[in-house]
């Protein structure tokens, strides 16, 4: 006999491919599904799958999904016990988890003091240096200004990289390589700082040129159980959003992949964190130092999923109840290998400019190990008030070759047509046809000074 699922209704507080993931898994686990939406995702597909939907705002985000009041009112109209708040928006705001608690629901999620630590993430680096991760070299703390900045920067050595305390989404964030850039580029990060994160603190670290991105999955529950489920290698980039993602990570040195898993567990039992969370890595030939802390669920879990056999949403929502991890580090036995790709409704040629409209023709592909999280169909308008991703290609195979192979095939099927739509679709088979791809060498550096489609990365 099943036990019983361990909420009788969850809130999904998103929109989008990640509303209709979580509704999918709740579905499985015989939880009802609440879905709120604003006015322009009144037909999207997370409303016509949920078991109940609820119009929260106009388009605007800051007046629907980041809106907490309408949407803890929605929550408790409808009798939903906990809140899943996906990625991006609302996931991350300890304000927001600690209003949840106070209304007596369940946020899906790490507890708000440990969010706010390790969402800062000139703290979320001090904490773990502190707990032995190794870091890039710079200063613990924000720098307070220019006269601190300069000092620092003479210290660290150009290039140098300075960031968003609050940052996020590859946005917060600036590289300088030359002394004359290194005011004008602090003014510029700490004015997005201020206006787009509410946060003006910025901080300062060494920038790894050609270095791999890696980053570590986590999972943790209320019980002192705290596993990785393998590492994910993010690498392939424009302006610091991923565009590839594969698990496990290709060419590391012998011995790297083990060391960061150990590395994220350390980090993770040091500030008592719970759920599924990130810890991202950079590693540099047999260097590796902690970069960030994702709260949250990843755009790119699905890689996770389809080499472990594990449904990070499913055990999100466990943990969230108070359950206990089913399995043990013992048990995560990752085989083959995964790639993911992300769609998104942008023109490559004009440095990715999203292009909203309506999708007057959508097939996703098909076929063996080939999966494809999306919230379009045909007759969806794309929306210009929101994130561009408008699907998630995901491959599984036996070994990388095979795995490249597949992807783009699956890519090659997908058919995506609308009057003014554009999509990287092509430049991400441009991507699998690289040679230092096939490989797996690649760094954060393997569109710089391209030319065509990839070198529009660095155009925009």
């Amino acid at each position: 006999m099943s036990a019983p699922p361990p909420f009788d209704t969850v809130l999904v507080a998103n929109r989008g491919e990640i509303a209709v993931r979580v509704v999918r898994t709740c579905r499985e686990m015989g939880i009802r599904t609440v879905v709120v939406h604003s006015t322009a995702d009144r037909d999207s597909a997370a409303v016509r799958m949920a078991d109940e939907a609820v119009q929260i705002g106009p388009p605007s985000p800051k007046l629907s999904y980041l809106y907490a009041p309408a949407i803890i009112e929605a929550a408790l109209a409808t009798g939903a016990r906990a809140v899943h708040p996906g990625y991006g928006f609302l996931s991350e705001v300890p304000d927001f988890a600690e209003i949840c608690a106070r209304h007596g629901l369940v946020f899906i999620g790490p507890r708000p003091e440990v969010m706010a630590r390790v969402g800062d993430k000139a703290l979320a680096r001090k904490l773990m240096a502190d707990a032995g991760l190794p870091v890039l070299p710079g200063p613990k703390e924000p720098v307070s200004g220019p006269a601190e900045l300069l000092t620092e920067a003479k210290r660290i050595g150009l290039p140098l990289i300075i960031k968003a305390s609050a940052g996020g989404g590859g946005r917060g964030m600036g590289v300088v390589r030359t002394w004359e850039d290194l005011l004008p580029t602090f003014r510029s990060v700490h004015a997005t700082a201020r206006s787009v994160f509410g946060d003006p603190g910025v901080y300062l670290e060494q920038y790894w040129e050609r270095a791999k991105h890696v980053e570590v999955q986590v999972l943790a529950d209320e019980h002192g159980t705290v596993l990785h489920l393998g590492e994910r290698d993010c690498s392939v980039q424009r302006r610091h959003q991923k565009l590839v993602e594969e698990s496990p990570a290709p060419c590391l040195p012998d011995g790297m992949a083990g060391r960061l898993g150990e590395l994220a567990v350390m980090g993770a039992r040091s500030v008592g964190y719970t759920g599924a969370g990130t810890f991202e890595f950079l590693v540099d030939g047999d260097q590796a130092a902690f970069i960030e802390v994702n709260a949250r669920l990843q755009v790119e879990h699905p890689v996770t999923e389809m080499v472990t056999g594990i449904d990070l949403v499913r055990e999100q929502i466990r943990v969230a109840a108070g359950l206990p991890l089913p399995f043990s580090q013992q048990d995560v036995l990752p085989r083959g290998v995964s790639v993911e790709c992300r769609i998104n409704a942008e023109d490559p040629e004009r440095g990715f400019a999203p292009c909203p409209g309506e999708l007057t023709e959508f097939v996703p592909p098909g076929g063996a190990f080939v999966r494809v999280d999306t919230h379009g169909y045909q007759g969806w308008r794309v929306s210009p008030d929101y994130d561009s991703l408008l699907a998630k290609v995901v491959v599984w195979a036996p070994d990388r070759e095979q795995a490249i192979a597949r992807m783009d095939r699956a890519l090659a099927e997908f058919r995506i047509r609308g009057p003014g739509v554009h999509t990287t679709r092509d430049l991400l088979r441009d991507i699998l046809a690289d040679p230092v791809f096939h490989l797996g060498t690649h760094t954060t550096s393997l569109l710089d000074g391209r030319s065509g489609q990839a070198g529009a990365a660095l155009a925009g």
